[in-house]
């Protein structure tokens, strides 16, 4: 069990390290966030698509659903890229957990998954918590940091729509279709998407970019940390199932606190905290009754050797 703790806690601080290096892109005058995309999807498409090719098999799912999860995941990752532009690392951050109240919506209105009353008030909880993430960064309580904190929140919940379309999406496709595939298929197409848009409307952003050591780290930080994160996020799931890997990602937003506070030296507002909080406490009343139902899947995933299906708020964008 230690390991798998210590499995989500890379996963976590490869999340956090992404939010460090598009935060340190923006705060260098960087302003590309399709660019950004690329370093990450470019690995993921290189490695995952090459033990594709190896693997000689045929796709378990038709290429169009593989470029429809790319669009939805690419313009999620442009909108959260695009949110460091004008509010802070910790909004950023602890805003990312938005993602999964809508992932309950969508599961609930269009795939029919039933969820318990704990999970109804957990989820309301970490609603709670985000919503003094928005009161801080409107002024109350003290400095949100960043240009336009209320903008960028705006952009980064737009951007957790995009993610949890992404996510199921992502649940729809392993249930027919192994990691690999779904991860390489995926990253292929987001790729080729990020390429598009990054020459469509980033290309005279790039040319002007004064070509720093610290320009250059913070996309090959970025590309190398969503490679990780994307990478090991689904051995946490199947070893541990969304209980852990829920609770593994809130440590991000200490990461977070911890990169703002010593590395941009800047103050943080107690509200912060006090979200923070909110959130913790809402995703182990949430996680309280899934992890009954996270039993049966592995159980059904052993005896018939089929691909791991994601539950309900697993997934995460691409």
């Amino acid at each position: 069990m230690l390991h798998v703790v210590l499995l989500g806690q890379l996963v976590s601080f490869s999340k956090a390290l992404m939010s460090f290096s598009s935060s340190l892109s923006a705060n260098l005058g960087v302003n590309s966030p399709f660019a950004l995309s690329f370093s990450s999807y470019f690995g993921l498409a290189l490695v995952f698509g090459s033990f594709l090719l190896y693997r000689r098999q045929k796709l378990h799912i038709s290429w169009y659903w593989y470029v429809l999860l790319a669009f939805v995941a690419v313009q999620g990752s442009y909108l959260a890229n695009k949110a460091f532009q004008f509010s802070s690392i910790t909004s950023v951050t602890i805003l990312n957990c938005w993602t999964i109240v809508w992932v309950i919506m969508l599961t609930w209105l269009f795939l029919g998954t039933k969820y318990s009353l704990w999970q109804f008030l957990g989820a309301a909880i970490c609603v709670s918590g985000l919503c003094l993430v928005l009161l801080s960064d409107s002024g109350v309580g003290g400095d949100g940091g960043g240009s336009n904190p209320v903008l960028g929140d705006a952009l980064m919940i737009a951007g957790t729509c995009f993610f949890a379309f992404s996510n199921v999406g992502e649940e729809f496709c392993v249930k027919k279709a192994g990691w690999i595939e779904v991860i390489a298929m995926s990253s292929l197409f987001a790729m080729l998407m990020s390429l598009t848009g990054m020459i469509i409307f980033e290309l005279k952003n790039l040319e002007s970019i004064s070509w720093s050591p610290q320009v250059v780290l913070s996309f090959i930080g970025f590309g190398i940390s969503g490679f990780m994160f994307f990478s090991l996020t689904p051995l946490v799931l199947q070893a541990s199932g969304a209980t852990l890997f829920n609770l593994s990602l809130l440590t991000a937003n200490m990461w977070a606190v911890a990169i703002r506070v010593f590395i941009y030296h800047q103050t943080v507002d107690w509200l912060y905290f006090v979200s923070f909080l909110f959130v913790g406490v809402g995703l182990v009343v949430y996680s309280k009754t899934e992890k009954y139902s996270n039993e049966l899947p592995k159980l059904e995933n052993d005896d018939n050797n089929q691909p791991y299906q994601l539950l309900p708020g697993e997934g995460v964008g691409v």
